[in-house]
């Protein structure tokens, strides 16, 4: 059975291109665009692991990544942030309040993938 790897995105053709690298991979993706339901189609659907964006339209990464750490189905579930906030003072808190990796865009593709598979072997 394929891993499941939730992508919350809002940038429609940056999605399109992290969902076409992974699904090359034997990843199944659920693409989910930061809106308020969120949460809750997370919760629905259990990905083995979220790829996270900070900057999406109505609910900010980092308090996601709190709710996400919070909720009983998916608090052990691991978490990528990616995103264009690359201060070192985003990174720190993006891993402090759960995040469990944290690439900055641009970004490489091949090393994204390479960075999932690496947290679904844990």
């Amino acid at each position: 059975m394929p891993k499941r790897i939730a992508v919350v995105e809002d940038e429609t053709e940056l999605a399109s291109l992290i969902e076409y690298n992974l699904s090359r991979q034997g990843f199944q993706t659920q693409i989910l665009n930061g809106s308020r339901g969120t949460l809750k189609s997370l919760e629905q659907g259990r990905p083995d692991l979220i790829v996270l964006d900070v900057m999406l339209p109505e609910v900010d990464g980092f308090e996601l990544c709190r709710l996400i750490r919070q909720s009983s189905v998916l608090g052990r579930t691991p978490v990528l942030f990616l995103t264009a906030r690359s201060d070192e003072v985003d990174r720190v808190l993006g891993l402090e309040i759960g995040g469990d990796d944290y690439m900055t865009k641009p970004f490489s593709p091949r090393e994204l993938v390479a960075r999932v598979k690496a947290h679904l072997r844990r």
